[in-house]
């Protein structure tokens, strides 16, 4: 029940029953997800976020006093719920490296009807899944492009081992956090051992989902020649274990599901490049030092920091967040061309994937 990309989506409140009044931008999409950034910061460089010849030694993160507060945060998380927001997925940078993020966890907990969600690379999951468990984190996404341990290391720029992402992934289903696998596709270097990826969690409640490679921020280097198209990953999966598609679970599900016929799981296609999902997008983003942008690949974001340091009540916070969602046409995805790559946009480490 896609919509045409880009057109409003014709029954919104029907297949998102319960969740209130829809806030609409200007084609028609509800605010429903608020992606939250704790830190700008992370203890990786794949090159695709955060290459090391752009984040070196001497690179200037934000200072702890322009980072937003757990208080701040949650603020501006319960303001966003009462406006129809009914997921909040922390992200960074890398989430994990944010001291007493189980503390945020719980004050985000306090607001009702809210999914609280987190993608990481992994790295900590095996010391805080549990306390984030216990916090009330309801589900987790790992990052990891690849089960080779090599291929991993070059990755990640940090020569840091396949191994432990595993050790992690396998604490947080212990700690009862369903786990999903995210993986950023990149003709040429990660391709190749995709296969080896899906045969991993075959068989388990994981499911991978492949990410077509995006053109996020200025710095990685985008080329459209290292995109391998979503439909040629599923063709190779399926070749090898055939598929059958499956109907989306929610309005605005960003990949498109498979089930393995055997019936050995799924996985899913994340297909921003090749077939963009704009017309179903719901999600706002709030960076670390507390901007909210209205597009992953957005130029521009509205301070809210600002605002509340200058004393703004929650009426007027609540307008901005209001009117910047109600004045929102974004569609990058399903306008890119030739010249959209040149556009300065933000980078993904600041407001995450």
């Amino acid at each position: 029940m896609t919509p045409p990309t880009g057109a409003p989506h014709p029954d919104w409140d029907d297949l998102d029953p319960g969740a209130g009044p829809a806030l609409l931008d200007t084609l028609g999409r509800p605010l429903r997800d608020l992606r939250i950034s704790v830190t700008d910061r992370c203890n990786f460089r794949c090159q695709y976020c955060m290459p090391k010849e752009v984040f070196g030694p001497n690179f200037a993160f934000l200072p702890r006093s322009a980072v937003l507060t757990f208080e701040e945060i949650s603020r501006l998380a319960r303001l966003s719920a009462a406006l129809g927001v009914r997921k909040f997925r922390l992200t960074g940078g890398e989430p994990t490296l944010r001291a007493q993020l189980p503390a945020l966890v719980a004050m985000l907990r306090e607001v009702p009807d809210v999914e609280i969600a987190m993608t990481t690379n992994g790295t900590m999951l095996k010391t805080l899944a549990g306390p984030l468990r216990e916090a009330g984190l309801d589900r987790v996404t790992v990052s990891l492009d690849s089960i080779d341990d090599a291929v991993f290391r070059s990755m990640n720029d940090m020569d840091f081992p396949v191994a432990l992402v595993l050790e992690g992934i396998e604490a947080a289903a212990a700690a009862g956090l369903p786990v999903k696998i995210n993986a950023v596709v990149r003709r040429g270097v990660n391709d190749h051992t995709l296969l080896d990826l899906a045969e991993r969690f075959r068989g388990t409640p994981h499911t991978v989902r492949f990410i077509e490679f995006m053109d996020v921020g200025t710095t990685n280097g985008w080329r459209m020649d290292d995109v391998l198209p979503a439909s040629d990953l599923v063709r190779l999966v399926d070749e090898r274990w055939p598929l059958d598609p499956v109907e989306a679970q929610y309005p605005g599900e960003v990949a498109r599901r498979y089930r393995y016929r055997d019936g050995a799981g799924e996985i899913g296609v994340i297909t921003s490049v090749t077939q963009p999902f704009c017309g179903t997008c719901t999600r706002i983003r709030l960076s670390a030092e507390g901007k909210i942008y209205t597009c992953l690949f957005a130029t521009d974001g509205v301070d809210l920091r600002e605002a509340m340091r200058a004393g703004a009540s929650d009426d007027a916070l609540t307008a901005l967040i209001e009117g910047t969602w109600r004045a929102r046409e974004d569609r990058y995805s399903a306008l890119r061309s030739q010249s959209t790559p040149g556009l300065r946009k933000v980078e993904m480490s600041y407001i995450g994937g």
